[in-house]
């Protein structure tokens, strides 16, 4: 489950949901401008973070593909490592 508000966030739990909600209410009384701030920014950091995560998938494929051709010799003469 993903929470509009905060879509960078995997809620698994409607705890952690309550927990996060708890306490972006505590801000919001404390310091009421920093809530609304961050309740701004997280979408655009999440938005910004994208080509990161995009980059990373296409990193870790890439070793994927490295590993498979290096041990593909080996896995033909039969090792089941």
């Amino acid at each position: 489950m993903v929470h509009a508000a905060w879509p960078h966030i995997r809620l698994e739990s409607p705890v952690k949901a309550l927990i996060l909600f708890v306490a972006w209410c505590l801000l919001f009384v404390l310091a009421w401008p920093v809530a609304i701030v961050a309740l701004v920014l997280l979408p655009l950091v999440w938005l910004l973070s994208l080509p990161l995560r995009l980059l990373g998938i296409t990193v870790s494929a890439l070793f994927a593909l490295l590993r498979a051709v290096l041990f593909l010799p080996a896995r033909l003469l039969g090792h089941r490592g």
